[in-house]
This record gives structure tokens, C-alpha cells and sequence, in this order.
């Protein structure tokens, strides 16, 4: 363990906490005290290099030693702070709900890019989570009616409150993909969805801080094979005669999800995220599919 200081300044905080994450094997360990000390100080994490030489309180410790712990543990960042920003909005985020990544943000971007500001559509979700897909276009598209579905009481809870949160108006009803039976009455121009898509046999492959902490059940999916043809099912019925589906995908698995839906008489292409990874699926039904 690295030594501890005399007297805890931010800079102290700074360089032991680094030093003790190191050895335990925790991602980004400098970032990682960063973000916790600037959480538990409320100020901006690029602020903490104009105090360095700031003393912190007993009670500013009080609050920063059991959040240097849990991320010992490889617990992650944003279960510790509660919350996390995406593509502009502020989302409160736990343990029951997946973390919304980077390449959502990318997939949320290229929606947005695809629509003129002034159009009105009705929009799906399907696994939405922390809420952040909908959320995100409704705060951009208000004159969008969006509709959101997931599995999961917990999350919707968190969904719902995120909604409220960021003042947006979403319709949320708790739905299994596989049965299908919310919003029945409902057609969509748009239908997206991010869903489980790990493997099980690749569980082992993954960091330490998803597999031990973020949900099963928004992580995992018995086959690629039954997640995508549900979600085609549930399109043939609800996408509107020129509606368009957006989808994230596995890196490793968009050969097997674009020959799914061209096989079922769609037109679609993959799209590459900024790592270079095959990461997204847009797709429309042909106009002979019936």
C-alpha cells in the first residue's frame, strides 16, 4: 500500500489513490480518483489542477475513503457517483441498470443525423435501460412521441426517474420482447434498440467491473439468432410501411444480424463506430415483403 500522507491536500488524494489503484489492477486509476474527487467535492474533475494544494476536511474524507474502497473493488465510476452524462442529458445510473457507453451516444448521433429537426415520428425503444436512448432523442426531437420498453421493473424505475429528471416526456410500459404486447395499439416510424447481445460462453472475456456488476440480464442473450429475429418479428408488425430500425449490435456477430434481416426481405447495411468496429444495423422492410 502507498504510503500515506501527513496531511491529505487534493494533490496528496491524487497520487496515493493513483498508486493504490494501480496495484489492485483498476482501470484508468488516475481518472479514477479524478472523477471520485471531483464528485465528492462537486467541483469539475479539470478544476482539481487549480487546488492542488487544497486541504481536505474530515468530512470531505469521510465521504472520499468509502468511494476510493468500492472502486478498489472494480466497482464502476458512474454506480459510485450515481450518475453519468449522455450526449447532453444527466443520468442518474445503479446497480439493476446497464451503464450507457460511448458507442450508444454514436448510435443516438447518427439518428439524430438521419432526420431533419422539424420532423415528427413516433418512436420505440426496446431494452431501454437507464432511459438514455429516448431521453437523449426527446431532448433534441420534442416533437417526437416517444415510447420505451424493457423487461425490467427496476429499470424502468430508474427510466422513469431519469425522464422526469431531464424534463422529457417518454411513454414507458415493462415488456418481454418475446411476448411483445405493449403499446398494441401503437405504430412506429422508428423502432431502436440496444439489446443484450453478449454471449454467455464470452462472459469470461469481459472486464471485471460488467461482468461483476452491471445486470445479466442487459448484458446476456442465449443466441444472437432469437434477439434479432424477436426484434424483426416485433417490426413486421409494428414499423410503419416506410419505417426505419436502428440497432446496436455485437462487433463480433454483424454478419450473422445483417443475413438474418436481408433473409427476411429487409434492405440494410452495417455501420462502423469510431473504433473502426462493425457496431450498427439501419434497416428498412422492402415494399414486396408484404
Amino acid at each position: 500500500m502507498p504510503e500515506v500522507p501527513s496531511v491529505w491536500t487534493v494533490l496528496g488524494m491524487l497520487e496515493w489513490a493513483t498508486e493504490y489503484f494501480e496495484e489492485r489492477g483498476v482501470k484508468s486509476p488516475r481518472f479514477s480518483i479524478e472523477w471520485l474527487l471531483a464528485d465528492a467535492l462537486s467541483i469539475k474533475r479539470l478544476d482539481l489542477y487549480l487546488e492542488y494544494d487544497r486541504p481536505l476536511s474530515s468530512e470531505e474524507l469521510d465521504i472520499i475513503r468509502p468511494m476510493v474502497k468500492r472502486r478498489a473493488r472494480h466497482e464502476p465510476l458512474q454506480y459510485i457517483t450515481g450518475e453519468t452524462d449522455f450526449h447532453r442529458v444527466t443520468l442518474k445510473v445503479k446497480p439493476g441498470v446497464l451503464i450507457p457507453r460511448q458507442e450508444t451516444e454514436e448510435l443516438v448521433d447518427w439518428i439524430l443525423k438521419s432526420y431533419p429537426s422539424d420532423s415528427k415520428l413516433t418512436v420505440l425503444d426496446i431494452g431501454t435501460g437507464s432511459g438514455c436512448i429516448p431521453i437523449a432523442l426527446k431532448n433534441e426531437r420534442p416533437d417526437w412521441e416517444v415510447y420505451a420498453t424493457d423487461i425490467s421493473p427496476e429499470a424502468l424505475d430508474i427510466a422513469k426517474e431519469n425522464a422526469a429528471l431531464n424534463n422529457v416526456e417518454i411513454y414507458f410500459e415493462q415488456d418481454d420482447l418475446f411476448t411483445n404486447t405493449a403499446f398494441p395499439d401503437v405504430s412506429f416510424d422508428l423502432v431502436i434498440s440496444n439489446p443484450p447481445y453478449i454471449l454467455r460462453e464470452e462472459e469470461s472475456a469481459l472486464d471485471k467491473e460488467v461482468k461483476d456488476y452491471e445486470p445479466a440480464l442487459a448484458l446476456f442473450c442465449e443466441s444472437t439468432d432469437n434477439m434479432y429475429r424477436a426484434i424483426e418479428q416485433l417490426c413486421s408488425q409494428k414499423l410503419t410501411k416506410d419505417g426505419s430500425l436502428f440497432l446496436e449490435i455485437h462487433e463480433n456477430h454483424s454478419d450473422e444480424v445483417l443475413e438474418l434481416f436481408l433473409n427476411r426481405n429487409w434492405n440494410g447495411f452495417i455501420k462502423k463506430d469510431y473504433s473502426d468496429k462493425p457496431r450498427f444495423f439501419k434497416g428498412k422492410k422492402t415494399k414486396n415483403s408484404g
